[in-house]
């Protein structure tokens, strides 16, 4: 069997619900890597909190967080770190152009420093992993860098009249993409980015070619990562949309779709 590059998103993908690797699913992952095939994360969540799931599977393999726009090696310091962060001009006009719609907060994040618009418990407990470094407070007088993506809170109604108001006025600047359930929450990156262009970097320093890639996804910021692939794999769990333009589609993330499809397309007993 040639070797295939394994590409895992996160939520709703290698983790159950309860954000933990099954038992089999982990075993099936290490049992590829015995046979010679590279396992890799491609997650929207920075890398303070992923680095639990890299750590637990034991990966060598450089990752691709926030859905592209930072992508590193954290076994070989000396791989080039590629960071594309957002202008910060940018992120004032996307702020202000929003305001109409009460959004309930706000979050920037400049690699592993969190910063939060208006206080929020809530938002404070799902930031926390990694202890990263968080500073709350208006943006404008805060935030000081430009930062890795940006993050808009709001009501379940709001979402989709905001994306399409981030569509119509930013489209040129930014991408947007919408968290999974249960969160109101709009991911704002530069222009041009997603998990499709860190994994095709990648891909080119393993020499895997692009048929050999098979890559597991859910939502909507898996989306260009699916249709790239050679294999692109849809959980049961997983939106509409991207079953439609998946090759497959497996068991969910708490059935082990993951381990079952590898099991059967890269023959691992």
């Amino acid at each position: 069997m040639k070797q295939h590059l394994i590409v895992l998103d996160l939520d709703g993908t290698l983790l159950t619900d309860n954000q933990t690797i099954s038992t089999k699913t982990k075993q099936t992952l290490m049992k590829a890597k015995e046979a010679g095939h590279h396992v890799m994360i491609a997650t929207g969540r920075p890398f303070r909190a992923s680095n639990l799931y890299y750590q637990e599977l034991g990966l060598t393999t450089p990752i691709v967080n926030f859905n592209g726009a930072y992508i590193h090696h954290p076994k070989n310091p000396s791989w080039q770190v590629i960071h594309s962060p957002i202008d910060m001009k940018v992120v004032y006009d996307v702020i202000d152009s929003v305001d109409k719609y009460q959004y309930k907060n706000l979050i920037a994040e400049v690699i592993d420093d969190v910063y939060i618009h208006v206080e929020d418990q809530r938002m404070m407990d799902i930031f926390k992993m990694g202890d990263p470094k968080v500073t709350i407070g208006n943006l404008r007088g805060n935030l000081n860098e430009n930062p890795t993506s940006l993050l808009i809170h709001a009501t379940e109604t709001n979402v989709p009249l905001i994306r399409q108001h981030l569509q119509e006025v930013h489209a040129e600047l930014i991408e947007h993409r919408r968290w999974g359930a249960p969160f109101n929450i709009i991911e704002v990156v530069r222009k041009g980015l997603n998990k499709a262009v860190g994994v095709s970097l990648i891909a080119k320093y393993l020499g895997i070619p692009r048929e050999r890639i098979i890559a597991f996804g859910d939502e909507d910021n898996d989306l260009e990562m699916i249709d790239y692939a050679g294999i692109g794999v849809a959980m049961g769990n997983g939106i509409q949309e991207l079953k439609s333009i998946a090759n497959e589609v497996t068991g969910t993330n708490n059935e082990d779709g993951i381990a079952n499809f590898l099991i059967e397309r890269l023959k691992l007993t």
